[in-house]
């Protein structure tokens, strides 16, 4: 009779066990150094994809007691999704699984070529010595806004495969944040003012195209600009969640920091709704 019970006990045991890995949540990170937290400690030992253990995902699966599968890669863009990064980083599709239960997506800037553009619009002078990015990319028509255009087909796509590939899982798509605010602040960040709001308005027109390829689908969308006005690269050192072209705490410049990426994290963990306001 010992035997028998204490069979039974080990059972309860095993059963309640398996309970409870089948109600942890199966989280998938994709994206790019956005989400990836390029020079943020600490730094994943793949080093090729500058990840770090304190990005976004992390915060979310922390919040969440989430399993997470963090694919995120600095340098990613969306073909990446379905094909070999560098040559030989996997496929981040192939993260997904019929049982992934949370996926967060953060993708696009290195499409357009956000960064690029950024560092295009440098002038270590005030005006007028100098030549201004906006006119520049805006001759003849608008050069960023007619590369997201061309980008939102595509991004469309990767989140019907998204969906393909874990029909069950709740999708959240982010923009990026408010790098700059307007007017700038000149020669803080040296851009200059035109230039500045030419810039952000672009950070933004690609995250609103994502946040309706997002809508059509049913996925959700987090607003990563509202969560850092006020601690864009203007603000001071201690208030930044995003660093400038010379960064202020280890990260990468235009990048999101530590307390960026803590902020940013606890957003996209309150919308999946599982987590509480105070969180």
């Amino acid at each position: 009779m010992r035997i028998v019970a204490g069979l039974a006990v080990v059972a309860m045991l095993v059963a309640g066990t398996s309970t409870a890995q089948a109600d942890t949540l199966d989280y998938v990170a994709l994206g790019d150094s956005a989400a990836a937290g390029p020079l943020i400690p600490n730094q994943d030992p793949a080093l090729w994809c500058l990840r770090s253990d304190h990005n976004y995902p992390q915060i979310v699966a922390n919040l969440l007691g989430a399993t997470l599968t963090d694919v995120t890669c600095s340098g990613a863009k969306t073909d990446d999704f379905a094909g070999r990064q560098f040559g030989f980083v996997k496929p981040q599709y192939d993260a997904l699984k019929p049982t992934t239960d949370l996926v967060s997506i953060t993708i696009g800037g290195n499409d357009v070529g956000l960064v690029q553009t950024a560092l295009g619009c440098i002038n270590l002078l005030p005006e007028p010595v100098g030549l201004s990015c906006r006119d520049r990319l805006t001759a003849g028509g608008d050069k960023v806004a007619a590369d997201i255009a061309k980008w939102a087909p595509e991004f469309g796509a990767a989140l019907d495969e998204v969906k393909r590939r874990a029909p069950h899982a709740k999708i959240l798509v982010t923009g990026y944040g408010t790098y700059i605010r307007p007017g700038g602040c000149y020669p803080v960040q040296p851009i200059w003012a035109r230039d500045s709001d030419y810039l952000q308005a672009s950070v933004n027109l690609l995250s609103t195209t994502a946040k309706a390829e997002a809508e059509k689908r049913g996925a959700t969308y987090v607003d990563l600009a509202a969560v850092s006005v006020g601690h864009d690269t203007c603000a001071k050192p201690a208030d930044r969640y995003l660093e400038g072209l010379i960064p202020t705490t280890i990260a990468a410049p235009l990048h999101p920091n530590a307390a960026g990426m803590k902020a940013f994290g606890t957003a996209v963990a309150k919308a999946t709704d599982l987590v509480g306001p105070a969180a």
